[in-house]
């Protein structure tokens, strides 16, 4: 019969290998064209990959948890019957039968053990056997309620039926303490958290990093985010602080745009980005991911709050598309979320900046010649000092705490 086979596609450009999360299917099951059979994680973002054919699964070859090669099998199924099956005479009364019937699956009786004989061992299930362990759905709750692993609960064959008795006895030896606690935990580093390890090292020792600090007073901006909330002027989408500092930080960039800007290291040349491709760096249970906003310099105040939405939204829900997390040119880290006032960003491989926003704290400040206490933040901005001089650095974070500090700059230096 022939059987077809799925291989590891390149689900983004230059990635070599996946992690299989999960698999929706399993041997036996019968699947069409587009549907979905297994979630991978790259070092960009977890996809679900959809199978091109119809047929019924023949084989898995790689179990979830694996990490796999672009281009390496991964399933094999085999294609449906094409013509129908033959009639043959049965019993009158009973109506035709055909070759396709399934003929009912027999039970195989495990011989009775010695009373003093161990438990036997678990078998690998023979071809044509269903290798998934088989318990009444009842069963199967208690199990994933307790969190036992059905598969590793010996059976005396493929065909024996797991009782409760048997999960209960499972959970008890699972839990129980262990008789010496581990010094240590080994937590093993793949798909984004390792992209992110790997590019941060790269930046690290590739970039000459400089960072700036500047105390920012935010009070009139903090109240216009307030009086946006409440008087709902920019539709459904949130207004936050997040949303004022991209703002700011693009209009520093559209009056200094060769900030935006990346360093061709072969050609020893300065390469301007025409397009502000805006990334917001985001805490995934993966790992930090940075999607970014395409041609984000463009978008109104509306439209960079619908985009900031949606590109937050996504990252958590660990559903951010490849296209997405390729072509950032600059990039917005807010540890102010986290109680942080400030920080000395890393460069996101290829950018020439990134800015990082503190968080905002009432604070003794001088205002128009007196003492008053005011909403603060501090801003940090990093940047390349191959082709970031200290006189452009300083103007671009000067411009940006410039319209946090007065927003209606907004309008005035569009």
């Amino acid at each position: 019969m022939t059987v077809l086979t799925f291989k590891m596609p390149d689900v983004g450009e230059g990635l070599v290998e996946a992690e299989i999360l999960t698999w929706h299917v399993a041997p036996g099951d019968t699947v069409t064209d587009g549907q979905m059979i297994c979630e991978v994680e790259t070092a960009k973002a977890a996809v679900e990959l959809p199978v091109p054919y119809d047929g019924v699964v023949a084989e898995i070859f790689h179990p979830a948890g694996a990490t796999v090669a672009v281009g390496e099998p991964i399933i094999s199924v085999s294609p449906a019957a094409a013509a129908p099956a033959e009639r043959q005479e049965v019993l009158v009364g009973y109506g035709p039968r055909t070759d396709a019937a399934v003929p009912r699956r027999r039970r195989s009786v495990a011989p009775a053990a010695a009373p003093a004989a161990p438990a036997p061992a678990p078998r690998a299930a023979a071809p044509g056997e269903d290798p998934r362990p088989r318990a009444k759905p009842p069963v199967r709750k208690l199990a994933k309620d307790l969190g036992v692993d059905l598969s590793l609960i010996p059976r005396p064959d493929a065909s024996a039926v797991i009782t409760r008795e048997e999960v209960l006895a499972a959970s008890t030896a699972r839990q129980a303490p262990p008789a010496i606690p581990p010094a240590e935990v080994r937590i093993a580093v793949r798909g984004v958290r390792k992209a992110t390890a790997q590019a941060m090292v790269a930046s690290a020792f590739t970039a000459p990093h400089v960072t700036e600090f500047l105390e920012v007073d935010v009070t009139r901006t903090m109240k216009l985010v307030r009086r946006l909330k409440k008087s709902g002027e920019l539709g459904e989408v949130p207004v936050t602080p997040l949303l004022m500092v991209a703002a700011a930080y693009l209009t520093a960039i559209r009056r200094h745009p060769e900030i935006n800007a990346s360093w061709d290291e072969p050609n020893q040349e300065i390469v301007l980005k025409e397009a502000v491709n805006l990334g917001i760096a985001a805490a995934t249970t993966r790992g930090l991911v940075v999607p970014n906003i395409k041609d984000a310099g463009r978008l109104t105040l509306a439209g960079l709050a619908g985009a900031l939405r949606t590109l937050i939204t996504t990252a958590r829900d660990g559903r951010s598309a490849p296209a997405d997390l390729r072509g950032g040119t600059t990039t917005i880290t807010n540890i102010g979320v986290l109680g942080v006032d400030t920080g000395t960003p890393l460069l996101n491989p290829g950018e020439a900046a990134i800015l990082a926003f503190g968080a905002v704290r009432p604070k003794p400040w001088v205002h128009k010649g007196t003492l008053a206490v005011r909403e603060v933040t501090t801003l940090a901005l990093s940047f390349d000092h191959r082709l970031v001089d200290g006189e452009l650095g300083s103007k671009v974070l000067a411009d940006t705490a410039a319209v946090l500090e007065q927003p209606r700059r907004l309008m005035l230096w569009r």
